[in-house]
């Protein structure tokens, strides 16, 4: 039984400090383990994650997971974003090197090799990243997340994640909560690190290696000076090295909606060969999009190239495109990035006197990602633009093609079908022939960070400076091409869309693609960077209430520059007519832009009885440009008896726009699509030739950028928990949470939601004087809000077994409800938890990890179950249209993986750690979900991890 003569919040404390933390692992050598009372000094009072006094009482009075290094290693974890894919705080979202592979969009430009973190669901721009306390630069080209990518990993020595608001500790985007890498403060010794994770199936394969080395004694010598560099390389995993990547399951939902094929399918257009569109003899029903090798008695689609097959017309409710053929890109397409790391972090630290220390620190780092997607789908055009392609043409080269694909019209449509003989042929076509896209981004990261430490009386102090930076580039790697060049090709004929397999494009052809390969190009640039003075000086008040214990406080100041630049060479303004199809932004190069911040904060600890503390924190921010806001934070700690305590908080919360939405420019780019219909008329505004009012096809221009007007969000938080600890083998945690955020920034709202709630967005749909649609905005504005709460628990339970020392841990998250509104004014939306979002968070009503673990002598073990709970999944038109494939399923199957480590002190300074990642090889659910400009289909990456089974083993040794 615990010490009942130790003082209550400190037992407490120390009974869930070792065990609150994910993986529950803290069982380690180097780690005082859950079922031994460690000595009381081994705590002391710190300074943790969400409050600037330090304190005993870490567990119980704020909601914090503490993952130690040990426990990180144990679990085989190297990286960041590996860390917070265990974490069920963490959002399901597309925050992944797997899951946001995909071609962003201009003005977006992705997340080009970032890694980010998402708690809570509020995105991960609303999550703060810290590196000892303090702010680090978000990435260059998105100006917004911090890319895990750069966090010195090799030289963590704790994981603190704070889940619950602070921005009345830190400001803005600690929204969701805030996730602080601690690092080492002193070392001595020299440490090799070196390990491998492979997959049973081939492909995204990770190999690292790291050193840390350190001098001097701080006791001792009065200094102390340490090192850490880490290399990491991921290996890329392509669709095709995964049967679970597979679009053209139409049995079950899915088949690919794309008709830009290996061997081109026919499309329509004003003076072309088809014209409008050829009535089928069979059915009556115009058919816009026609492969010859679907037409009947044809050779069928998949002769036609690799991953081709049918087009479904059933799946899409597209009945003019049932004689199209489709491609399987998802499979064809890099599924997990490839990233090559390279951080380096170094500390020095000087004792002056015997209460001040001051200390230097930088960090440093290079991640460059080579992104890889599917060959161009190629779209061309009757009387083409410079920016657009021209359809294909009779002439010298193309007349035996251009026969062959105008008779087996004829032969099948008939006279009747009005074919127009030496009409150019307008088509989609995907170039294999023009190699897979590439674009490799480049990332530098530093932060110099200069700092005095001590105390001063009887009060402590932190002053430091700090400079840090991120600058990104990124490069066209391949599969680009100059426009004109490009053109030139395709009217002539030199480059044939409409070659069978086995059949290979002409020497002339090969030629010409060579000069106009745009490969080596620069696409654009970024820099963010912030210099920062900040103060925090903590400590007693000198009185108390009537408690024994006396009232602290913590007062300080922050003062920042922000700075960002974004930029790229002058040619992209030309866009399409430049280089056709690279996600160009020239529209939002921006100069320089800074803002300078000045925040002051403060905070109280109050004991008012020995079982009741309370805490205020409030802080005032000023921003240029957007004025001052103030946010207050009130929490308590009730502790009727020595084994259980109860906590809750309120706070409000903001986050500032960044610069990129702030400032960039506006971009127009032409729907592509070839199914949108006027929705003031056509319901849904879904285009179909043979429906009143939906068979005028529109193409206009969607408009997308910043605003300098917007304003910062603003949120609302509230918790309430309990802590519950009745034996020193045992322990509880359960906290109720919910986070309201309203003046909230969005963009791009769905094209789809637009159209089927056209009353709402009616004013986006921007007219010409004859009424005609030619432009959608989908530009940020300050609008509507989230709501979302959950329980979060966490449960220890352990003991002795064969002599040694076993531990069972469950951490656990329910969601209960994730309601949005996209307008003011609107109610909320009707919960949403369990149900399909393309492309943002998905919001999963339960997920949790449940572990085993058991250390006898120099050995330990864990066996892992990580769930991720099911969801109902999306509906492509025809389906949500009433269309029942025979083997539908409108549930996704929860995910459920085991994992399983062991770890062995094989001698004084060696250690050896072997893992089993997915242990029975699980394959992610099936889904219908289909993302062209995503990661594929019939999986999802926002949930599962595409590797499959993968081996990892862990070797280090410790010169001492």
């Amino acid at each position: 039984m615990p010490n009942r003569t130790a003082p209550v919040a400190h037992r407490l404390s120390i009974a869930l400090l070792a065990a609150l933390s994910l993986p529950a692992f803290a069982q380690q050598a180097d780690q005082v383990s859950a079922t031994q009372q460690p000595d009381k000094s081994s705590l002391g009072t710190v300074t943790v994650t969400g409050s600037r006094i330090k304190r005993t009482d870490v567990e119980a009075a704020m909601p914090v997971t503490i993952i130690h290094r040990a426990e990180i290693q144990a679990q085989g974890i190297t990286s960041a974003e590996q860390l917070l894919q265990q974490l069920n705080i963490a959002s399901n979202s597309p925050d992944s090197l797997a899951a946001n592979s995909g071609i962003a969009p201009p003005g977006t430009r992705g997340n080009n090799g970032v890694s980010g973190a998402n708690l809570r669901g509020q995105g991960a721009d609303a999550t703060l990243v810290l590196l000892n306390g303090r702010r680090v630069a978000a990435h260059g080209l998105a100006g917004q997340v911090v890319d895990l990518n750069s966090i010195p990993f090799a030289a963590i020595d704790r994981v603190e994640v704070l889940r619950d608001g602070a921005s009345a500790i830190y400001g803005t985007d600690a929204i969701g909560g805030v996730i602080n890498f601690i690092t080492r403060t002193d070392y001595q010794g020299l440490q090799l690190t070196s390990g491998v994770d492979v997959t049973q199936e081939g492909g995204g394969n990770i190999y690292h290696a790291s050193m840390l080395g350190g001098w001097g004694n701080l006791d001792k010598d009065r200094w102390n000076v340490w090192a850490a560099v880490n290399a990491k390389k991921n290996d890329a995993l392509r669709g095709n090295q995964r049967d679970f990547a597979n679009s053209f399951q139409p049995n079950r939902g899915l088949s690919p909606d794309t008709r830009g094929t290996p061997f081109a399918t026919v499309g329509t257009g004003t003076g072309s060969m088809i014209g409008s569109g050829l009535k089928d003899p069979a059915s009556g029903l115009t058919k816009t999009s026609i492969n010859t090798l679907n037409l009947p008695g044809g050779a069928g689609c998949a002769n036609g190239g690799d991953m081709m097959g049918p087009y479904d017309a059933n799946i899409w409710a597209s009945p003019s495109a049932s004689f199209a053929c489709a491609w399987d890109y998802g499979r064809a397409r890099t599924i997990q990035q490839p990233v090559k790391t390279l951080q380096a972090i170094g500390r020095a630290t000087f004792r002056i006197g015997e209460h001040h220390e001051f200390f230097a620190e930088f960090m440093a780092s290079k991640v460059t990602s080579k992104r890889q997607f599917e060959a161009q789908q190629l779209s061309t055009s009757i009387n083409a633009s410079a920016t657009q392609l021209d359809a294909y043409e009779l002439n010298a080269n193309t007349k035996a093609t251009y026969d062959s694909i105008y008779n087996q019209l004829l032969n099948y449509f008939g006279p009747q079908a009005n074919l127009v003989y030496g009409k150019p042929i307008t088509y989609r076509w995907r170039c294999e022939a023009c190699g897979p896209r590439q674009l490799e981004t480049t990332t530098k990261a530093y932060r110099l960070l200069l700092g005095l430490t001590g105390t001063l009386g009887t009060w402590d102090y932190n002053v430091g400076l700090s400079r840090a930076q991120s600058k990104a580039q990124s490069t066209l790697a391949g599969g680009y091409y100059y426009t004109p060049q490009l053109k030139a090709m395709l009217k002539n004929g030199v480059l044939n869309p409409f070659l069978m397999p086995g059949q290979t494009q002409s020497a002339a052809a090969e030629a010409a693609l060579a000069a106009a390969d745009a490969t080596g190009l620069e696409l654009y640039n970024g820099t963010t960077a912030m210099t920062t003075f900040d103060a925090s000086f903590s400590g007693s008040l000198g009185f108390h209430l009537w408690a024994k214990e006396k009232v602290q406080a913590a007062v300080g100041v922050d003062v920042r520059r922000e700075e960002y630049q974004f930029d790229g060479p002058a040619q992209w303004a030309l866009g399409n007519a430049f280089v056709f199809g690279p996600p160009g932004d020239s529209a939002n190069y921006m100069p320089k832009k800074t803002r300078n911040v000045k925040a002051i904060f403060a905070e109280f600890n109050v004991p008012v009885f020995d079982s009741l503390s309370l805490d205020l924190a409030v802080r005032h921010d000023r921003y240029d440009g957007f004025g001052g806001t103030t946010n207050p934070k009130y929490s308590f700690k009730w502790q009727p008896v020595d084994w259980l305590a109860f906590r809750g908080s309120y706070s409000t919360g903001f986050k500032v726009p960044d610069f990129a939405k702030l400032f960039r420019g506006v971009t127009e780019s032409q729907y592509t699509g070839l199914d949108l219909a006027d929705p003031a008329i056509c319901p849904k505004g879904q285009f179909n030739p043979n429906v009143v009012n939906c068979s005028v096809q529109i193409r206009p221009n969607i408009l997308s950028g910043g605003n300098p007007k917007l304003a910062p969000e603003k949120a609302k938080q509230k918790s309430i928990g309990f802590v519950l600890a009745p034996t020193r083998n045992s322990n509880l945690t359960v906290d109720w949470w919910e986070i309201e955020r309203t003046n909230t920034i969005r963009s791009g709202f769905s094209l789809s939601t637009m159209t089927a709630n056209y009353p709402l967005y009616a004013s986006n749909f921007i007219r010409d004087s004859s009424g005609n649609i030619i432009d959608v905005d989908q530009r940020y504005i300050n609008t509507g809000g989230t709501l979302t709460r959950g329980i979060e628990l966490d449960a220890n339970v352990g003991g002795k077994l064969a002599g040694g020392n076993w531990n069972v841990h469950l951490n656990g998250n329910y969601l209960q409800a994730f309601r949005t509104k996209s307008f003011d004014d609107l109610p909320y939306s009707d919960n949403l938890v369990g149900e399909y979002d393309r492309y943002f968070n998905l919001p999963i009503k339960w997920k949790h990890t449940l572990d085993f673990s058991w250390r006898k002598g120099n050995w330990a073990h864990t066996l892992t179950q990580v769930y991720r709970g099911g969801y109902k999944d999306w509906q492509p038109p025809g389906i949500a249209n009433g269309y029942r494939p025979p083997d539908w399923d409108p549930n996704v199957k929860a995910y459920i993986t085991y994992n399983y480590s062991a770890s062995w002190n094989a001698a004084k300074n060696l250690r050896l750690t072997f893992g089993i990642r997915n242990l029975l090889n699980t394959k992610p659910p099936f889904t219908i979900r289909y993302l062209d400009d995503g990661d594929g289909a019939a999986w999802e990456a926002r949930v599962a991890d595409p590797r499959g089974r993968a081996f990892n083993a862990l070797v280090e040794y410790n010169f001492m």
